[in-house]
């Protein structure tokens, strides 16, 4: 039998899957636009509207800055993770891991704890004087506690890559001549860059949509995307203008893995978890 009858042959082997994902995704993706596109001038209005784009805006801003700070700290430890012995490395990725293992809302009632007014942030800004410091209902607080809930996102991937990169090839730049500062930033940093980008799309596209932090540490004055979306399904009963707004960011996330694809390609979500060790050299 040609290779071609096998591969013809196992496509009914896909139709359950197909069907399922049809009916969880496509059915409620088709659903939402066409109620979108039911009222006239719902997306005018949606790019027109001074609150909305305020929203995105604050959205996006809030978003690409979990990300670069999920970047610099996840870089350093994905690293340190590939440089220590094998025990030592399981540790820290039992460390990356607890909070997948954690209830969502105990880990936002724990911010809550930490951020609100007089709670220990608080108190260790006025030890140094800045007794105004305001983290709670603000969006730098729920910037934080997203961050920190983002972080095993961007660990994972990075962590992933930067244990297949050949360390021998940062030995040879070195016996080129080369400082161990160019030797990363000509070396080890482009081999990297398939996991950065991996984790930056996937941390960002995630942050876009967040909900329960934002509600719980935020404020309705700083609201993001997510609580605009559930204002007005649950209260206003705006469907159109909220199936156009989640159309919008629909269309953003797409364009940004469209992206990352052509500049370097993204990683598999089930490659990243169940990634082996890198081997120690």
């Amino acid at each position: 039998m040609s290779s071609n009858k096998i591969k013809w042959s196992s496509w009914p082997l896909l139709v359950p899957a197909l069907a399922l994902l049809a009916g969880i995704l496509l059915v409620p993706l088709a659903d939402t636009f066409i109620r979108s596109v039911s009222a006239p001038g719902t997306y005018t209005n949606l790019l027109t509207d001074g609150v909305t784009m305020t929203v995105l805006w604050r959205t996006a801003v809030t978003a690409a800055t979990v990300t670069v700070a999920a970047l610099l700290i996840g870089y350093p430890y994905a690293y340190l993770m590939t440089r220590v012995s094998p025990r030592a490395r399981g540790i820290l990725l039992v460390i990356v891991l607890i909070p997948f293992w954690t209830s969502v809302m105990a880990r936002n009632f724990a911010w809550i704890i930490i951020l609100q007014d007089g709670g220990p942030v608080q108190s260790l800004f006025a030890f140094f004087g800045a007794e105004d410091v305001v983290l709670y209902g603000s969006t730098a607080g729920v910037t934080i506690a997203m961050t920190q809930v983002m972080l095993p996102f961007m660990v994972l991937p990075l962590f992933s890559t930067l244990g297949g990169i050949d360390r021998r090839l940062l030995l040879a730049a070195r016996g080129l001549g080369s400082s161990p500062t160019a030797a990363f930033w000509k070396v080890f940093w482009p081999l990297s860059r398939g996991g950065v980008m991996a984790g930056v799309i996937l941390v960002f596209t995630l942050s876009l949509g967040f909900y329960v932090t934002p509600a719980l540490l935020g404020s309705p004055q700083e609201s993001l995307v997510a609580q605009l979306l559930a204002q007005r399904t649950t209260l206003l009963l705006d469907f159109a203008a909220a199936g156009a707004l989640g159309m919008v960011v629909l269309v953003v996330t797409l364009v940004l893995v469209a992206w990352a694809n052509r500049m370097g390609g993204t990683v598999s979500a089930i490659g990243v978890v169940a990634a082996s060790p890198p081997k120690d050299r």
